[in-house]
């Protein structure tokens, strides 16, 4: 049975799995991973089969104790003191952690998130900056407090947001920026002798969960800010407008600053692209998809389906990804 400091990972989303191989492969002289703690398997899919998510998947995969309460309370606060726990770490777990269960490990409860606190605190803030526009967002090595995401900063790692990045290729480097958190500061992390800094709560933003209704495309916007929305709610809830009785849906696009007075949501051109003017600019839709159709060029797509020049699109209306108030 090894002496070395035991600690627990509590998460659901692959964004957790980088910081687990770290530990699992290049730790294990300083440190035991003991377990995880993760949602419990949900049905997914056509046939609705129990399915793992993908930390689960993981913990199994390497043999790693697997504990997947509905919702974690007592009994797994007295499990991780009888396990003698010298820390825990968690990401995107996706359950509130009651006081028992963050006060059970020696050293208590760290967390992972991913934004630039005090930035971006919620439920979706790599979604959210990068529908925002942001250059750069990272992940804050924090305390867990009792209000959301509120707790002292010990260290954050940057990351900058290319042009070309989507939701899912951001969510895959803020994993990656774990990592380095986890080598500087894994000692000081074992030890409890963090260095923190409380954040300033007054200037504070937070970011609420995104629905389907976000994938409305309001043409009152600029066309930077639809394309950067777009890239975000890829592939989920990706991009739609409505188009007589049919909601359309949009793949790839690109977007400009020429100038056009036409009223938003007005077909400018259709042909190997569908350009619209927008708030700001005009947004030049290359990919489109009827329901129950595939996603298509929009030159083919217009073959089968003609949207004509002048005509005016519909898309959704915006609300706020961003509040001052949680």
């Amino acid at each position: 049975m090894s002496d070395l400091p035991k600690i627990v990972y509590f998460g659901s989303d692959a964004i957790c799995l980088p910081g687990l191989e770290y530990l699992r492969l290049h730790c294990r002289e300083r440190c035991e991973l003991h377990a995880v703690v993760s949602q419990p398997d949900r049905p997914q899919g056509r046939g609705r089969k129990l399915q793992a998510n993908p930390v689960a998947a993981w913990a199994k995969a390497n043999d790693i104790e697997l504990l997947q309460p509905d919702k974690p309370g007592r009994e797994l606060a007295e499990w991780m003191a009888a396990e003698q726990v010298r820390l825990a770490l968690v990401m995107a777990y996706g359950h509130f952690l009651p006081k028992a269960v963050r006060e059970a490990p020696m050293h208590g409860m760290l967390n992972f998130h991913g934004s630039l606190l005090p930035q971006y605190r919620g439920a979706s803030p790599v979604e959210t900056a990068l529908a925002e526009g942001e250059a750069e967002t990272g992940v804050c090595l924090m305390a867990v407090a009792k209000e959301m995401d509120a707790g002292a900063v010990a260290d954050c790692e940057r990351v900058a947001i290319t042009a070309e990045d989507t939701g899912p290729s951001l969510r895959a480097k803020i994993g990656d920026a774990v990592v380095p958190l986890i080598q500087r500061q894994l000692d000081a992390m074992l030890c409890g002798q963090l260095d923190w800094t409380e954040q300033d709560a007054g200037a504070a933003t937070f970011c609420r969960k995104i629905g389907k209704e976000d994938g409305g495309l309001d043409f009152s916007l600029p066309a930077r800010r639809l394309h950067c929305r777009m890239r975000a709610f890829t592939p989920w809830p990706g991009a739609y407008f409505d188009h007589e009785d049919h909601r359309i849906k949009v793949g790839r696009a690109e977007w400009d600053n020429a100038a056009t007075s036409a009223v938003p949501g007005t077909v400018l051109k259709a042909g190997d692209s569908l350009t619209v003017a927008t708030g700001e600019g005009r947004l030049r839709l290359l990919e489109l998809q009827r329901a129950g159709g595939r996603m298509l060029p929009t030159s083919d797509f217009l073959r089968g389906y003609p949207i004509a020049e002048g005509q005016i699109l519909k898309g959704g209306k915006v609300t706020p990804l961003l509040r001052k108030q949680p």
